[in-house]
């Protein structure tokens, strides 16, 4: 039984379980299948790393304290963060990696670093 390519349909000699002719073939096949998936998880982890890069900006020394405008006018998306984290007090805390925001009142915020991540 003729095995073929999945990408170009060159005939595939070797290994049994070979899928693809070359790294290129490979390559070329995964790119399409996963083109539409791939620009939407392009554009949000953009804004996750753009989000982690203000938030390192403003808080250089570990800890610091901003308000939402500050943060609004570098560009900041409030709605893209990598997880959440709940204190003890019942106080949320939005992560974009290992940097994060504390809401406080009047539209500011309490900035810090999870160094355990």
């Amino acid at each position: 039984m003729d095995r073929h390519c999945l990408e170009c349909g060159a005939k595939l000699l070797g290994r049994i379980d070979q899928k693809f002719c070359s790294d290129q073939c490979r390559n070329t096949y995964n790119n399409r299948l996963n083109k539409e998936e791939t620009g939407y998880m392009k554009q949000i982890d953009r804004a996750l790393r753009k989000n982690r890069r203000i938030l390192k900006e403003l808080n250089p020394e570990g800890k610091a304290k901003t308000n939402k405008s500050t943060l609004l006018s570098r560009g900041f998306e409030f709605k893209y963060f990598t997880h959440v984290f709940k204190n003890k007090e019942g106080k949320i805390y939005y992560f974009c990696y290992e940097y994060g925001y504390l809401p406080l009142e009047h539209e500011f915020f309490a900035l810090v670093i999870n160094k355990n991540l």
